[in-house]
């Protein structure tokens, strides 16, 4: 079982690498792995599990969060409009996406950082995400919004990217251009 032990935090060098593509199809303990990594983010939000095993919620997790280089996604949310979303993906890539962005009001967390950084982290409102399941099967994700958000934010750090590498550090809350707020 994944704990916040094992989850790396910022500054750790394999958040600033790009991650390594997985060999298709997945090993079994590719497959072990993503399957953990989703079953943390389900327990993260179970209260009495979080509570017992001192878990922080995650909606997120990617494969360098917990020391490995591989391009390895986990998500477990329901947006706002009451959509499910649960996945554990190779290989996530996004393929296109809108012109126009968005931001959370409230700003982006991260597992890997245990500390508030305040600011509008801008992503595209629209993206469309190509992957390999858990079960091997190719998606296409069409993605909207605050499942949009999320799935940036997880494919970032297979980039070797932090939420707040894009916050500008100027003005934090300065409106992204051409974009519009989401609310949670």
């Amino acid at each position: 079982m994944i704990t916040m032990d094992d989850i790396i935090r910022e500054g750790n060098p394999i958040l600033e690498q790009v991650a390594k593509e997985v060999e298709l199809p997945a090993s079994d303990e590719d497959k072990q792995t993503l399957t953990e990594m989703l079953e943390y983010l389900k327990n993260s939000q179970d209260e009495e599990i979080a509570k017992k095993y001192d878990l922080r919620p995650g909606v997120g997790l990617a494969a360098p969060q917990i020391g490995l280089s591989k391009r390895m996604i986990a998500v477990y949310f329901e947006d706002p409009n009451g959509t499910f979303y649960e996945y554990g993906l190779f290989n996530p890539k996004i393929v296109s996406h809108s012109v126009e962005n968005t931001y959370l009001m409230s700003g982006e967390g991260c597992l890997s950082v245990d500390r508030e950084i305040p600011g509008y982290v801008p992503r595209y409102t629209r993206i469309t995400v190509k992957a390999v399941t858990l079960e091997g099967k190719e998606v296409k994700l069409r993605l909207k919004g605050y499942a949009a958000v999320v799935f940036q934010h997880e494919i970032d750090h297979l980039n070797g990217t932090m939420f707040y590498d894009r916050i500008n550090k100027d003005d934090p809350f300065a409106q992204p251009e051409n974009s519009k707020p989401i609310e949670l």
